[in-house]
C-alpha cells in the first residue's frame, strides 16, 4: 500500500466537511439572531426604565406640590382658640378662607392625588414591563437556539403584556408581526 492516497480525500468527505461548515455557519447566524432579539428586549427594558424614571420624577414634584398647595392652605385657615371653644379671629394682614375656597381647595387636592396615584401606577406598569424584558432576554440568550422561537417568545410576552400601549412611538415586535400576518 502506498502512502500516495492517504493525503487524499474522498468527494464525500469534503461534502460532509462543506456540510458541517455550513451548519456551523447557520448555528453562528442562528446565534447572531438571537443576540439581535436579546439586544432588542433590553432596549425595550431601558426605555420602559427611562419612562420609569420620567414619571417617578414627575410624581415627586407632583407631591412637592401638594405639599406646597397644603401648607399655604394651613396658613390662611383660622385656627379655633383652644381656650374657651371660641374661634380667634384672623391676625391682621392674614386673610381668612371662606367655606367655598375650601371645598374648591379640597377637590384640587383630591385631583392632584388621584393624579399622583394614576402615574404611580402607571410607574409600576413600566417597572414591571422593563424587569420582564430583561428576563426574557435573558431566557432568550440562555435557552433559545432559533430565531423562530425566539421571534414566537417575544411576541408572545408582548401580547400578553400589552407592550404595544407601552410605546406610542415605536413599532414593537408583535405589532410587526401582526402586520405580516395580515399581508
Amino acid at each position: 500500500m502506498s502512502d500516495e492516497g492517504a493525503g487524499d480525500r474522498t468527494a464525500d468527505e469534503a461534502a460532509g466537511d462543506r456540510d458541517a461548515d455550513e451548519g456551523a455557519r447557520d448555528v453562528d447566524a442562528d446565534t447572531d439572531d438571537i443576540a439581535a432579539f436579546v439586544d432588542y428586549c433590553r432596549l425595550q427594558a431601558r426605555l420602559c426604565s427611562g419612562k420609569a424614571e420620567t414619571l417617578r420624577e414627575e410624581v415627586a414634584d407632583l407631591l412637592d406640590e401638594l405639599d406646597s398647595d397644603l401648607a399655604a392652605l394651613r396658613d390662611r385657615v383660622v385656627e379655633p382658640d383652644s381656650t374657651d371653644g371660641t374661634t380667634a379671629p384672623p391676625e391682621p394682614g392674614a386673610e381668612s378662607i371662606e367655606t367655598d375656597e375650601l371645598v374648591d381647595a379640597e377637590s384640587e387636592v383630591e385631583e392632584k392625588q388621584a393624579l399622583v396615584e394614576a402615574k404611580q401606577a402607571r410607574l409600576t406598569a413600566y417597572q414591571d414591563l422593563a424587569e420582564g424584558y430583561v428576563d426574557l432576554a435573558t431566557d432568550l440568550q440562555e435557552a433559545v437556539e432559533d430565531d423562530a422561537t425566539a421571534v414566537e417568545r417575544i411576541v408572545e410576552f408582548e401580547v400578553d403584556r400589552d407592550a404595544p400601549a407601552y410605546f406610542p412611538d415605536r413599532e414593537t415586535l408583535a405589532e410587526t408581526a401582526a402586520k405580516s400576518n395580515e399581508q
